[in-house]
This record gives C-alpha cells, structure tokens and sequence, in this order.
C-alpha cells in the first residue's frame, strides 16, 4: 500500500502526464474540491470537467513542490506550476505565454484516495503574465479625480 503522501504526489504527477485515468483512479466517488474563485465546491464530475479545460489550456503543465507536509489525514503542498497557454481558457484565446504561478494545495485522504482538496492558485498573477490588465470602475476612477482635485 503507498503512503499519503505517494497517493497525492503520484495524483499531481498523473495530471501533469495527461494520464487522467490514473489520476481519476486516485480519487473518491464522493470526491469535493474547494477552489478558491469558485463560489460553490465541486464534486468529482465538476473536478475533472475543470481539470481536463485546465490541462487543454495549459500544455507542457508541470508542478513543482517546495514543501510538502503531512499533518494527519492531510497532504500540504505548496509551490509553482508552470506551463504554456496554447488554447482557449475560460473565453480567453490562447497567448503563447509561458505561465508560472504560485499555488498551495491541502487533500484529505481516506481509506487510500483523495476525498476533499482546497487549491489555491495566483490567479492574479496568471491573469497578469497573460497580458489581462485590470482596471478600476467608475466609481473608484470618480473618486481618484475627486482626491487628485483636493489636494
């Protein structure tokens, strides 16, 4: 039997390969995953309909962990992912842009697979090397000229 810590390595390490089977295989029919930017949690479907766009988007993907702890039925990994943008993600069109971005993870495991996952992920950072740039609204950019004109 492979400990934690292979199980959820070994699933990061199937993603990156484009073997998804393996991947899936790791983890549970009742499967939720906590994603931050996602107003609800996903359950497996959910996951690996996210995980599969994810993959098509950014090729070449490759994560990368400083650290890794276990912490009783938890795996923490935190670290980069890197990649390529080469198709459409979201509504936004391919880039060509090298892309690495900062990410942390916790999953839970039971019984020898992944029941729940929270995953962080530099969405910021990502949007910026992709060349989105955001800007303030009406009302922020009205109430930086009101300033600008009281000084």
């Amino acid at each position: 039997m492979i400990s934690n810590q292979e199980l959820v390595l070994g699933f990061y390490a199937a993603f990156d390969q484009g073997n998804f089977k393996q991947a899936i295989q790791r983890l549970a029919p009742d499967f939720t995953a906590h994603m931050a930017g996602i107003a609800e949690p996903l359950d497996l479907e959910g996951f690996t309909a996210f995980g599969l766009e994810f993959f098509n988007a950014f090729s070449q993907g490759h994560h990368q962990f400083d650290e890794i702890l276990e912490a009783g039925d938890r795996i923490i990994t935190s670290g980069s992912f890197r990649a390529v943008h080469q198709a459409s993600f979201q509504g936004l069109p391919a880039t060509g842009q090298t892309i690495e971005i900062a990410i942390m993870h916790i999953d839970r495991v039971s019984q020898g697979q992944i029941v729940e996952h929270w995953g962080q992920g530099d969405a910021q950072g990502l949007m910026q090397q992709l060349g989105i740039v955001f800007l303030p609204g009406p009302k922020l950019v009205t109430q930086a000229i009101a300033h600008r004109f009281r000084r």
